[in-house]
C-alpha cells in the first residue's frame, strides 16, 4: 500500500499541472479572439487582413512554396494541435480515463449525443439549403481548453470529478471531430501522394514493431506525412493524427514508468503542451476569430446557418449530454462523478457548447469555396462559445457549494 503512495502524489500533481496548464491556455485563447475582434473593427483592420495574408515561404531541399500567414496557422500548425490531441487519445485509451468499461462509457455515450443533437437541430434549421448543410459538424464540438478556462474562474469550487468528466467528454468529442473531418471534409483524392503516405505509416508502424523509442524517426516521418496528406487531398491535420497514433506508450501501470523515465508519448505530450496551449491555440484564435461587424446586426443570428450553429451549442450540447446521462443512470450503467449532481451535470453540458477552436476549423472546412457562408459560420460559433460560456458561468456559480470542493 506504501508503494502505492508515491505514485499516486505524482498522479495528482501531474493531473493538477494538467489543469492549471489548459486552464491558462483557455483564458489566453479568449483574450486572443478578443484582439483579434478588436484589431479587425479599429483602424488595424486593413493591417491585420495583411497580416493575414502575409506569405511565408519554405524552402526544403528541391521543394520551395510560400503560403499565407492563415493558412501556415490552419494547415501546419493546427497539424500540431493534432497530433498533441492523438497523443491524450492513445494516453487516455491505454492507461487514462478512457482504459476501461467504468470509465469510458458515461463520456463516450455524453460525447456521442452532445454531437449527434446539435447535428440534428442544424439539420432542421438548414435542411434546405445544400450549400448551407455543409457546415452541419460545426455545432458538435467542444473546446477544452476554453471550456476549463472558464471552470478555471470558479476556483476551487469546481469538483475533480467535473474537471475529470468534461476533459473526458471533450477527449471524445474530439476522436468524433476527427472521423468527421477525414469521412466528410476530405475530396479530390490524388492517389500516388496516398500511397506515398501509407508507405510513410508502414515505416512509423515497423519502428513500433521494432520498439524504437526515439521521438526523432517518428517526428521526421511525420513530418513527411504531412507533406504527403496534404498533396493528397486529405486534410494535412490527420497527418498530426496519425503520427501521435503511431508514438510509443509505456502503461504507466505495468511498472516502467517513473519520475525519471516517461515513454515517448508522455516525453512528447509534455513538451508540445505549452507550445499548444500558449502559442499555438490563441494564434489560430487571432487569425481566425477577426470578424468584421460593420454592416451587421442583431438579427443576422437569425439566419438559418449562425441560427443551426447558436442552436447546436447552447441547446443541442447541454441536452444532449444531460439526457444521455440521465439514461445511463436510470439504465444503471453508469453514475454521475462524485461532487456531481444534476444541476452540475447541467452546467457542464452549457459548457461543452463553448465549440470556438474546432468549430472553427471544421467551418473553415466546410466553407473554404464560400467567404459569405464562412463568415455567417464565424458569427454563429463565435456567438454561441460567448453565451454558452456565461450561461455556464453563471449557473455554475448559483448551483455550485460556496466553499472549496476536495
Amino acid at each position: 500500500m506504501e508503494s502505492r503512495i508515491p505514485i499516486l502524489a505524482r498522479a495528482r500533481r501531474a493531473l493538477s499541472e494538467f489543469f492549471r496548464l489548459e486552464a491558462a491556455g483557455g483564458i489566453l485563447l479568449i483574450v486572443a479572439a478578443v484582439l483579434a475582434m478588436l484589431c479587425a473593427n479599429s483602424p488595424l483592420a486593413h493591417a491585420y487582413e495583411g497580416l493575414l495574408e502575409l506569405q511565408v515561404p519554405i524552402h526544403a531541399w528541391t521543394l520551395a512554396f510560400s503560403k499565407s500567414l492563415h493558412w501556415w496557422v490552419n494547415d501546419g500548425l493546427m497539424a500540431v494541435f493534432f497530433l498533441l490531441v492523438a497523443l491524450e487519445i492513445k494516453r487516455e485509451a491505454l492507461s487514462g480515463q478512457l482504459s476501461s468499461k467504468e470509465q469510458l462509457i458515461l463520456p463516450m455515450v455524453c460525447a456521442a449525443a452532445g454531437v449527434a443533437v446539435p447535428a440534428l437541430l442544424f439539420f432542421a434549421l438548414n435542411r434546405g439549403d445544400a450549400d448551407a448543410m455543409r457546415g452541419w459538424a460545426i455545432p458538435t464540438a467542444t473546446d477544452i481548453a476554453f471550456a476549463l478556462g472558464v471552470l478555471a474562474l470558479l476556483g476551487s469550487r469546481v469538483p475533480l470529478g467535473m474537471k475529470l468528466l468534461l476533459s473526458t467528454i471533450a477527449v471524445a468529442d474530439d476522436l468524433i471531430a476527427i472521423l468527421i473531418i477525414a469521412l466528410f471534409y476530405t475530396q479530390g483524392l490524388w492517389w500516388p501522394a496516398l500511397a506515398a503516405a501509407a508507405a510513410v505509416v508502414a515505416a512509423m508502424a515497423l519502428l513500433n514493431r521494432m520498439k524504437v523509442k526515439a521521438l526523432a524517426p517518428y517526428l521526421l516521418l511525420g513530418v513527411v506525412l504531412w507533406a504527403c496528406v496534404l498533396k493528397s487531398g486529405v486534410h494535412a491535420t490527420l497527418a498530426g493524427v496519425i503520427t501521435g497514433l503511431l508514438i510509443p506508450h509505456i502503461d504507466t501501470r505495468d511498472g516502467v514508468d517513473d519520475e525519471t523515465e516517461h515513454s515517448p508519448l508522455e516525453t512528447l505530450e509534455h513538451a508540445l503542451h505549452p507550445w499548444v496551449a500558449y502559442a499555438i491555440l490563441p494564434l489560430f484564435a487571432f487569425v481566425n476569430a477577426g470578424l468584421a461587424l460593420d454592416g451587421m446586426q442583431a438579427s443576422d443570428l437569425l439566419a438559418p446557418l449562425p441560427a443551426g450553429i447558436l442552436l447546436g451549442l447552447v441547446v443541442g450540447k447541454p441536452v444532449g449530454i444531460v439526457l444521455a446521462a440521465l439514461l445511463m443512470r436510470a439504465a444503471g450503467l453508469a453514475r454521475f462523478p462524485e461532487g456531481m449532481d444534476l444541476r452540475a451535470m447541467l452546467g457542464l453540458g452549457l459548457l461543452c457548447g463553448i465549440g470556438f477552436t474546432m468549430s472553427l476549423f471544421i467551418g473553415g472546412l466546410a466553407f473554404a469555396q464560400s467567404p459569405l457562408l464562412y463568415t455567417d459560420g464565424v458569427v454563429g460559433v463565435l456567438a454561441a462559445s460567448v453565451i454558452a460560456a456565461v450561461l455556464g458561468m453563471l449557473w455554475l456559480h448559483l448551483v455550485l457549494p460556496k466553499h472549496a470542493t476536495r
